[in-house]
């Protein structure tokens, strides 16, 4: 890449347009269409009679007696599939696992193994990928601030990438870089664009606190002193958007307008930066019948869009880059609870289980809805709406609300939670010392644990002082 003699004070960036908010339009199933109950489930599971549910070949009930519960159980097959599906739709494209949506040393192994990048978001997610024997060099970090430790632990790996997000970590980064030393660098720049499920997952608008604006000039004098920078080599830009997006139009609005701002890189520094990062963020299905994002319907749409964009801006096409994480590993997942408690007011009815808040905080946090389902043993009660509740002691402690579950659901039955895979473990707490339960992978009919159970002497443990 070529840096040439920067012409100081930057010019203000031409007007841009503002900020929109696209919709988010979530279709109801067709009445006339079943939906299939096992549509949010991955690929292997199957249904056996008397209420036997498989899932990788292996029996939930026989996860449940030898593993205790709460456990999650993570499917390596649907993980696999899912990052070659990403694979196969960008064939030109860096895909990097989002690593927060959950990380354990096997899932890094899976996603390395299948030609996957990684990012990270601290110092603890890439020391444990790099001790599994990921490539450093195929590994991003990012985040809004990142602690001295974070930055030290990657230059000292050799991290890939580092995306800057904020005028301060310039400076930082540069000089923790040396004079002997060179690192790549991304900026993370916000467009102007919310989307996303919730507002607490919409990271793409001036109003939060990721990245550098597009429309007030920020990113453009960032990118001018990163390339004043001489032990700091700009590689292009970065954007994420939000999380839990079904909807490929704010994609292509991202790549319209990043490639905007690489022309007037080009125009005003000489440069032509080589990557775009667009990020993640891509929805799954967490009940039958709610949409996903098409992963082939968005590759295809986004190259196109990003040719187009570029042809008349007279730049070459950049190397793609996207993170999924939720795409890849949500799906995957399935909780399994054991019932502890039935409880009838006039108002509902409560089922309680063996986990909640603690395991899972994304109801809690978002609003999140999903479809328990009873397992190991078939039941001819008639439907009746319940609210499955979680042991903590909080109100918001809802794992379910208003949800169809048997009649004659009872203390000690089994109750699975699919669409688990992302954001349930990744961040769990020990909220009323409860520790956070195991993580046990299945293919191919074998059942493996991947990550103990974590017990009360493990929580003894981290109290050292009276």
């Amino acid at each position: 890449m070529t840096t040439l003699p920067l012409p100081l004070p930057l010019p203000l960036p031409v007007p841009l347009p503002q900020p929109v908010a696209l919709p988010h339009p979530v279709p109801a199933p067709s009445a006339s269409a079943p939906v299939d109950a096992l549509s949010v489930w991955p690929a292997t599971t199957t249904e056996q009679a008397h209420g036997q549910l498989l899932v990788g070949g292996v029996p939930l009930t026989e996860i449940a007696e030898g593993h205790g519960t709460p456990v999650y159980v993570l499917d390596e097959a649907e993980v696999r599939e899912r990052c070659r599906t990403y694979r196969t739709a960008f064939p030109d494209a860096g895909i990097h696992y989002a690593a927060k949506a959950f990380l354990c040393r096997a899932l890094a192994h899976w996603v390395e193994e299948e030609g996957l990048g990684l990012d990270v978001c601290s110092a603890g997610e890439l020391e444990l990928a790099v001790t599994t024997g990921f490539p450093p060099e195929r590994i991003l970090l990012h985040g809004n601030v990142k602690s001295p430790q974070d930055l030290e632990t990657a230059l000292r790996l050799g991290v890939g990438r580092i995306v800057i997000d904020t005028p301060a970590e310039i400076a930082r980064i540069a000089a923790a870089v040396g004079t002997d030393g060179r690192q790549k660098v991304m900026v993370r720049v916000t467009p102007g664009i919310s989307a996303g499920g919730h507002r607490k997952i919409r990271t793409g608008s001036d109003d939060q606190k990721f990245g550098l604006s597009l429309r007030d000039g920020h990113a453009q004098h960032a990118i001018a002193r990163i390339l004043d920078q001489p032990h700091l080599e700009l590689t292009g830009i970065h954007c994420h958007l939000g999380s839990q997006i079904t909807d490929v139009k704010p994609y292509l609005v991202a790549v319209r307008r990043l490639v905007g701002l690489m022309a007037r890189v080009r125009d005003s520094h000489g440069v032509t930066l080589p990557e775009l990062d667009l990020g993640g963020g891509h929805g799954i299905a967490y009940r039958p019948g709610e949409p996903a994002l098409d992963v082939t319907t968005l590759a295809r749409k986004v190259r196109a869009e990003l040719a187009e964009s570029c042809a008349a801006a007279g730049l070459p096409v950049p190397r793609l880059i996207i993170e999924p994480g939720r795409a890849v590993v949500g799906p995957a997942g399935v909780a399994v609870y054991r019932v502890l408690a039935v409880k009838r007011t006039p108002g509902r009815t409560f089922v309680a289980v063996d986990g909640g808040m603690s395991d899972n905080p994304r109801p809690a946090l978002y609003g999140a809805r999903y479809a328990p389902r009873l397992v190991g043993r078939h039941s001819g009660a008639g439907p009746e709406r319940v609210t499955v509740v979680g042991r903590h002691c909080e109100a918001g402690d809802v794992l379910a609300e208003d949800v169809p579950l048997p009649a004659d659901t009872r203390p000690g039955d089994l109750l699975a939670l699919p669409a688990a895979g992302a954001y349930h473990l990744s961040m769990a707490s020990s909220y009323n010392l409860v520790g956070r339960p195991p993580v046990v992978a299945v293919l191919d009919g074998h059942a493996r644990l991947l990550v103990r159970r974590e017990t009360p002497a493990d929580l003894r443990t981290r109290d050292v002082g009276l």
